[in-house]
């Protein structure tokens, strides 16, 4: 028997995963994904995916109105399928793994633990939730989720829930930990702003933060489209993978949330390199289907993000809009300036944690400075077209 540890190792990440609203029972579907994607996820050693809610025995969520409609669960029926595409790692650091309470979470644990499933970023107290999960090749490679506060409800000492982007010293001594033995830190993170192209400001100083305190990789998900990446030095950080399988009304009601990108790491003990891959919800079969890239998914140094972050704001203000529209169109559908205003500057609406979520005391005034049209010095075509295409007159 070879007991060597391998000195190369391959792991996909991918975006959000969910099997409820037009998705429910597609588990069962064995052309959900295609062969393509099969094969790119099934050729690599690991496979870490978003688990966008408790994987509990209940009864499916119905409600059409309001953010009641937002609640989402797993069926553990699903879990045959989502081994079969390879998937060994779940992420379960989201704002929606506490939709079913601490059952919920407790039933998560349960099932992954009796399918030999490796978990991150959540747990039934703090110590749990901040466990990095050590693959023990290419030099070690140690991951651990993090979740944008207020939603991702944190854990503490004896409460479950999630491992808190924001405890700072909590995750600089995890990724200290880390790298005592392992060559690479990984973090995944389920934050930034919703169905924007460009993470908000504070969003991408907090990844670059992970990276000074030693992390080499930051994957994240929960805008629920592909956004760019950033290379830093011989780092990255990919803003957001997009939606995988997912797709619910409230989905539907923005733009290119049925598009996304899967993401293979391909680690040896001294480098590592990425192969992006670009897959579509077809909202016809409500399959997966391989696709070209997003334009989006490009490389965004820092002076090209600061030409362009007025334009992304931009487009943050008016995806907010919609998203204010969909659930509560009674209030909001015919809202005169001064009653967004209104609700940009409402304590419970904007700024619930100030200066790292749905803080539009920052987001206003950045998409203002959209005005000085900056953004047309950019040399990103893909990348200024992109949102372009998506901002309304």
């Amino acid at each position: 028997m070879n007991n060597q540890i391998k000195s190369k190792s391959s792991v996909v990440f991918t975006g959000d995963i969910g099997f409820d609203r037009y998705m429910s029972g597609r588990w069962s579907d064995p052309e959900l994904l295609s062969g393509e994607i099969l094969d790119f996820m099934n050729k690599a050693d690991h496979v870490v995916a978003n688990i966008e809610g408790p994987v509990i025995s209940q009864p499916e969520n119905t409600q059409k109105n309001g953010a009641a409609q937002l609640l989402h669960s797993i069926s553990p029926n699903a879990v045959g399928m989502l081994k079969n595409c390879g998937i060994d790692i779940w992420n379960i650091n989201n704002n929606h793994i506490m939709d079913a309470g601490a059952e919920g979470l407790e039933s998560t644990l349960n099932v992954a633990r009796q399918n030999g499933i490796g978990t991150i970023g959540a747990g039934m107290n703090l110590d749990e939730a901040k466990k990095p999960l050590i693959i023990d090749e290419a030099g070690g490679i140690g991951l651990f989720g993090v979740g944008y506060q207020r939603a991702c409800r944190p854990a503490s000492a004896e409460k479950p829930g999630c491992f808190s982007w924001s405890e700072l010293e909590l995750i600089r001594q995890t990724i200290a930990q880390v790298k005592k033995v392992c060559r690479w830190c990984v973090v995944v993170a389920h934050a930034g702003e919703e169905f924007t192209a460009l993470p908000s400001p504070y969003t991408r100083e907090r990844y670059l933060k992970y990276l000074e305190m030693g992390a080499d990789i930051v994957v994240a998900h929960h805008p629920h489209v592909p956004m760019n990446y950033e290379t830093v030095g011989d780092k990255v950080i990919f803003y957001s993978l997009g939606n995988f399988i997912f797709d619910t009304d409230y989905q539907r009601s923005q733009n290119n949330t049925d598009s996304g990108v899967i993401v293979r790491i391909d680690f040896t003990e001294s480098d590592f390199e990425f192969v992006p891959f670009g897959i579509k919800i077809n909202r016809e079969k409500e399959t997966v289907e391989k696709s070209d890239l997003p334009k989006i998914f490009e490389d965004v140094p820092k002076e090209e993000y600061e030409l362009l972050a007025p334009l992304a704001a931009k487009l943050l203000v008016q995806a907010t809009k919609r998203q204010m529209r969909f659930l509560f169109p009674a209030i909001f559908r015919d809202a005169t300036e001064n009653l967004w205003r209104a609700h940009f500057n409402e304590p419970l609406r904007t700024g619930r944690v100030p200066g790292e979520t749905l803080d539009f005391q920052i987001i206003c005034p950045l998409a203002e400075r959209e005005k000085e049209k900056e953004w047309e010095k950019s040399k990103l075509e893909n990348v200024k077209n992109f949102i372009l295409d998506q901002i309304e007159p």
